[in-house]
């Protein structure tokens, strides 16, 4: 059933909660109601809206946006402890991650407490803790906007990377998520090897999956701020890619900066924006009603009343002081509209 709403505002449906309002926007369930809604052929302007935890709106959006409302979770078959499940697209992504623990799964419990819906998932390849929703997906399920049919993308062709993926990029407006296959495991597999998650789960008794999933969730609400109080929309910036041979220039003259290995880029090596730009000094800073997180650097925050160009303004400066100091590019990982 769709559900449509004209002239809306778009406040409670960010997590910036800056004041926009949108010409049109609809709550969809299924690709019926796509077919319907696309009826007449695509609008000039269209997107997909879902928990807005990863968006900042800069004006108000002239055009459609669609929000999945079905939530199902729905076993699909288990075989020599592997249980394959679909997960329709607006699902909360963190009531999966328990659903799954509270059904003794594992795979996603170190991505506990990621804002958003699950056919977010797979466009942002959201990470955390050592891991990527890559890992766990198998398929994705989307509507064709062109053609008003159905089709499925096995993970192997989603082009998937480090906040990347194909529908970022070669299917950006031309299809929109339904729902997301997924593969779990019945078999204790706990990766604990990213920052103070194996403290935390030892001081809860251990590696179980309710351990671990407490104890992420206690590291993110320690490090990140609640978007019903305070608004954002969690990391602002990707953590920056570069040549090895930069990482060691960097390195050399900051001994204790962090790097990691580029998964999947032989000869690269990712740099931690968050360190970047508290080394720029802008960790706590403010200006206006914007500010960079006290906590979290990589998080910018809404102090109360900024307007979506007021937070843009506030990140380009962001990127121009960490240019400055370091000759390192940071791009956002938020989608600016």
């Amino acid at each position: 059933m769709i559900r449509e709403f004209h002239q809306t505002s778009l406040r409670g449906r960010n997590s910036f909660g800056v004041e926009q309002h949108a010409a049109r926007l609809a709550e969809f369930e299924n690709a019926e109601d796509l077919r319907t809604l696309f009826g007449n052929g695509a609008p000039e302007r269209w997107c997909v809206l879902g928990g807005g935890n990863n968006i900042l709106f800069t004006r108000d959006y002239d055009g459609l946006l669609l929000t999945p409302v079905c939530r199902q979770i729905t076993p699909l078959g288990e075989a020599d402890g592997t249980v394959r499940i679909r997960v329709d697209a607006g699902v909360e992504w963190d009531d999966l991650v328990e659903w799954a623990v509270q059904h003794g799964l594992w795979g996603i419990e170190n991505l506990s407490l990621i804002p958003g819906t699950a056919g977010a998932a797979p466009v942002q390849n959201i990470g955390a803790y050592g891991c990527e929703a890559k890992d766990v997906i198998e398929q994705v399920h989307m509507f064709c906007v062109d053609s008003r049919s159905t089709a499925t993308l096995d993970a192997a062709h989603c082009c998937f990377g480090y906040r990347e993926s194909v529908f970022k990029h070669e299917l950006r407006g031309r299809v929109v998520i339904t729902a997301v296959d997924i593969r779990l495991s019945r078999t204790p597999r706990p990766r604990l090897g990213y920052g103070d998650v194996e403290r935390e789960v030892e001081a809860r008794g251990g590696a179980t999956l309710r351990n671990i999933r407490e104890a992420i969730c206690a590291i993110r609400r320690a490090k990140l701020p609640d978007p019903k109080v305070t608004g954002n929309a969690g990391s602002f910036f990707k953590n920056p890619v570069v040549d090895q041979s930069v990482a060691q220039q960097l390195r050399a003259e900051w001994p204790d900066m962090p790097v990691y290995p580029a998964a999947g880029a032989p000869g690269r090596a990712k740099l931690a924006a968050g360190w970047l730009i508290d080394k720029a000094g802008l960790k706590g800073y403010k200006s206006g009603r914007v500010g960079v997180h006290e906590r979290q650097a990589l998080v910018l925050v809404n102090l109360g009343g900024a307007t979506g160009g007021e937070v843009l303004d506030f990140a380009h400066m962001v990127q121009a002081r960490v240019h400055e100091k370091f000759g390192i590019e940071i791009d956002t990982e938020v989608n600016i509209l």
